[in-house]
């Protein structure tokens, strides 16, 4: 079932359990259709869609870092706001499910969006950030400085192994970012899994995302 909220969408796939875990992941619309094909129904599938990236899913506002790019919006709170308090709950509440817990998942921007949303709300209980933009100015600090929602239980991260060959002084921070935070979050005690998938940020972005959803609703 598909529902139109403002300019965004948001897409459904109910598992046959209406108490199976909800995974919210923000994607492309070919993107959501092909990783509920690949998922099964172990899992309600709540996939949003027509999001503005560089604005809906960065923390604070920050310069553009690759050429030719554009700037960082860092609406990530406003967007935050409406998904959990109005996105997700009208959702729920037209399809029927009555999820065991909800999860939140993304890969790239959408990933660094899954694990900053951690920090802000109370709803998701697990978390998967799939080769997550976790180089983000600022990100790291933030993330070192805050305390997570009381709620966390697992957190998935993963990187292709050859996401750190780049010029960008940004980006070739990303693995070791990544992994510094996959140790905190383990000495913190959640259950955490950090994963170096063979290839670029651009290679398999699908499959990755369905391995890490896989790992969080185990």
């Amino acid at each position: 079932m598909k529902f139109a909220i403002g300019t965004r969408s948001i897409q459904v796939f109910p598992s046959g359990n209406r108490t199976a875990p909800l995974v919210v992941i923000n994607a492309s619309e070919n993107e959501g259709e092909e990783i509920h094909n690949a998922i099964g129904s172990d899992v309600s599938l709540a996939v949003v869609t027509n999001i503005k990236w560089n604005d809906d899913l960065t923390p604070w506002a920050a310069d553009a870092v690759f050429r030719n790019g554009s700037p960082f919006g860092g609406k990530a709170d406003d967007y935050l706001s409406l998904l959990t308090g109005i996105m997700i709950p009208y959702a729920v509440e037209r399809t029927g499910v009555c999820p065991e817990y909800i999860a939140i998942a993304g890969y790239s921007l959408a990933g660094l969006f899954a694990l900053y949303s951690a920090y802000r709300t109370g709803l998701f209980s697990r978390v998967a950030s799939i080769s997550g933009s976790l180089w983000y100015p600022g990100f790291a600090e933030y993330a070192k400085n805050h305390a997570l929602s009381g709620r966390i239980e697992r957190i998935y991260l993963s990187l292709g192994d050859r996401e750190v060959r780049t010029q960008n002084p940004y980006m070739r921070n990303v693995e070791k970012e990544t992994y510094s935070l996959s140790c905190m979050y383990g000495e913190q005690g959640i259950v955490t899994e950090y994963e170096l998938n063979a290839g670029n940020h651009f290679q398999e972005m699908v499959e990755r995302t369905v391995k890490g959803i896989r790992w969080i609703i185990q």
